[in-house]
């Protein structure tokens, strides 16, 4: 069941600011396609972007050839913004309107991307169970995943976050994945102020 509080949250975020008002906001997700870019993979490749929203990386991966494409976020408005942005090309898209938390895979994806989802998760129960989630919707393949560095912020559109370093990340998810890659960058936001985020590939491991 989605958290009540937490969609209406999200729902006032978007029916009140535009995406130029956001500090998420990214004309361009050039670190995640790079890191998706560098796995090789056949377009035909299951991908699914959590709390997807808004963001443009829908956009770059239809254009890159990808067919297989799945978008979750709480928000019902962020997503009618984003099929409204690619007008006929949201067909082509799976679009999934749930918390995270309350996400029951019903088939395996060759990756699962992340930016700024799973930093949100601040208690220990959620963290553990989103990783079983992660778990479950991946048989072969990748995370990837993009939170708040240590010098990142500590709140984000009002709400705490949990901010990582590359051990603490690898820790968290080191039951069934390996941390292939692991590096820092800064995002400038749309009002010139920096976040300085920590992305990671890792790979989930066959027993």
């Amino acid at each position: 069941m989605i958290d009540d509080a937490l969609k209406t949250h999200w729902e006032d975020v978007y029916r009140t600011k535009q995406s130029d008002q956001m500090s998420w906001t990214q004309p361009r997700p050039d670190t995640s396609l790079t890191l998706i870019d560098a796995l090789q993979l056949d377009k035909n490749g299951p991908i699914i972007d959590i709390g997807g929203g808004e963001s443009m990386l829908v956009d770059y991966l239809l254009q890159a050839g990808f067919t297989d494409i799945t978008v979750l976020d709480i928000s019902q408005t962020a997503i009618n913004r984003a099929k409204a942005r690619l007008g006929s090309l949201s067909g082509r898209v799976t679009w999934i309107v749930s918390n995270v938390l309350d996400f029951i895979p019903s088939r395996a994806y060759r990756v699962w991307h992340d930016r700024a989802t799973f930093h949100f998760l601040t208690d220990k129960q959620d963290i553990e169970k989103y990783v079983g989630i992660v778990e479950k919707s991946i048989n072969e393949g990748n995370l990837i995943l993009g939170t708040f560095s240590m010098t990142g912020p500590a709140k984000c559109s009002g709400l705490p976050v949990t901010q990582y370093d590359h051990s603490s990340l690898a820790e968290v998810f080191s039951q069934r994945f390996r941390l292939v890659e692991s590096l820092h960058v800064d995002h400038i936001t749309p009002l010139n102020t920096r976040q300085n985020f920590i992305f990671s590939n890792f790979k989930k491991l066959m027993l």
